[in-house]
């Protein structure tokens, strides 16, 4: 039983490295170097889809509480990208967004910034994203 769990846990170890929390039960996207982050941002500004960054740290208490709203919003919005960037770890990227406060919500199309929601605001960022998707 124990090298059964131990397969499951280092299979979804190396994955979770690799692409971070993009797995089956999961539709957002960490970031953990800025060259990724890059790469995706440059291809994803070419399209009309909605980006929405989350900004967050790990040591932040609203960004904890506000996560798994987060989920709920990427698998109900299945036609919008989520990412979500340490600030910590990706200092360069949230200086290049102007990111001030966490968590921040900044919402892009066409690599340009439309909105954006500071603070734990699940019911703002969710009339956004609804908003902002189908335009």
């Amino acid at each position: 039983m124990g090298s059964f769990l131990s397969s499951l846990l280092g299979a979804g170890a190396s994955a979770a490295e690799d692409s971070s929390a993009s797995s089956e039960e999961s539709r957002v996207t960490s970031f953990h170097s800025s060259a990724r982050w890059q790469l995706h941002f440059n291809s994803i500004k070419e399209t009309s889809k909605l980006l929405v960054i989350d900004f967050s740290a790990s040591w932040c208490g609203p960004c904890r509480l506000i996560e798994p709203a987060i989920h709920a919003m990427a698998a109900k919005f299945t036609d919008v990208d989520f990412a979500k960037i340490d600030v910590d770890e990706l200092s360069d990227v949230s200086q290049e967004f102007g990111v001030q406060a966490m968590p921040t919500f900044v919402l892009l199309k066409n690599g340009k910034e439309v909105d954006r929601v500071v603070g734990a605001k699940k019911d703002e960022l969710e009339k956004k994203v609804d908003k902002y998707r189908s335009l």
